[in-house]
C-alpha cells in the first residue's frame, strides 16, 4: 500500500467527483430515511413537542448538506470561482453548527432525563461526533490549497457527522442482516455496529476506491481513519463507563 505525497493526486479528476456524488447521495438517504421515520415515530407518540433549538439545529445541519451538495455540484460544473465564494460561507456556517449542536445535545438529555429518567451517558457520543466534525471540518478548510486532501477531509468531516442519521435506521437494517452471520451479542460490537457501522463503511469505501483508482491513499485519509479509529474507541469505551455517566449527569446540570 503506497501514501501519496501531499499533491500526488490530480488537482480536479473527473471519476472523482463522480465517486464523491456516489458517497453524497448515500449519505443523503441516511439522513432522510433516518430522520424521517424517527421523527414521524416521535410525532406519533408525543406530537410536535421537540425544543426550538432542536428544529434549529435540524435547519442549520439540513443547510450544511444542501450547502455540501452545491459545493460538489459547482466542482462538477468546473466552477471553482463559485465554489470558492460559496467556501466563506460554508465556514461561517460550520462555525455556528458546533456550538449549536453541543448546545442541543445538552438541551435533549436535559429534557430526557427530567421527563423520561434517561441518563445522559450518550452525550460522549454526540460530542465526539462534533469534536470529529470540528476537526475534519476546519483541517479541510486550512487544506483548501491542496484540492486532494481539502475535499476528502471535508468529506470525512460529513460522513462522520451523518453518524445519528445512519443510526437511526440503515444501521438498525445493517445489524439485523449482520447478525445473521455474526452473533452481535449486546456489548461493544453491537453498540459499534448500531451507531458506527453505516459511516464507517462510507469511509472504508472511500480509501478502497483511492486505491483502487489512484493506487494509493491520501495522507489526510490514512491520518483521519486512525483519528476516527480513536474516537469511536473512545466513545465506546466511555459510554458504559460509570465514571462518566457521573459526569455527564454532571454536564446536564444534576
Amino acid at each position: 500500500m503506497k501514501l501519496a505525497a501531499p499533491g500526488a493526486f490530480p488537482a480536479s479528476h473527473g471519476i472523482d467527483s463522480r465517486a464523491f456524488l456516489v458517497f453524497l447521495v448515500l449519505i443523503w438517504i441516511a439522513a432522510l430515511s433516518g430522520f424521517g421515520i424517527d421523527s414521524a415515530a416521535h410525532i406519533a407518540r408525543h406530537g410536535l413537542d421537540y425544543p426550538l433549538i432542536v428544529h434549529l439545529h435540524a435547519l442549520v445541519f439540513f443547510s450544511w448538506l444542501v450547502l455540501f451538495t452545491v459545493q460538489l455540484a459547482f466542482i462538477r460544473s468546473d466552477r471553482v470561482d463559485l465554489h470558492k465564494r460559496l467556501g466563506v460561507a460554508g465556514a461561517a456556517l460550520a462555525a455556528v453548527m458546533i456550538p449549536l449542536g453541543i448546545a442541543t445535545a445538552l438541551t435533549v438529555a436535559a429534557r430526557n432525563f427530567a421527563n423520561h429518567g434517561e441518563t445522559p451517558e450518550f452525550l460522549v457520543v454526540e460530542l465526539i461526533d462534533i469534536l470529529a466534525f470540528t476537526v475534519f471540518t476546519g483541517g479541510g478548510l486550512l487544506l483548501r490549497g491542496t484540492p486532494a486532501a481539502h475535499k476528502r477531509s471535508m468529506l470525512l468531516g460529513l460522513m462522520y457527522i451523518s453518524t445519528p442519521g445512519f443510526a437511526r435506521f440503515l444501521n438498525i437494517v445493517l445489524a439485523a442482516l449482520l447478525s445473521l452471520a455474526v452473533p452481535l451479542g449486546h456489548g461493544l460490537l453491537r453498540s459499534f455496529v448500531g451507531i458506527f457501522l453505516g459511516p464507517d463503511l462510507l469511509m472504508l469505501g472511500l480509501g478502497i476506491y483511492d486505491l483502487a483508482k489512484h493506487k494509493r491513499l491520501q495522507p489526510v485519509y490514512v491520518a483521519g481513519m486512525l483519528f476516527i479509529a480513536l474516537c469511536e474507541a473512545t466513545a465506546l469505551t466511555l459510554l458504559n463507563n460509570p465514571a462518566w455517566k457521573a459526569l455527564s449527569l454532571k454536564l446536564i446540570g444534576h
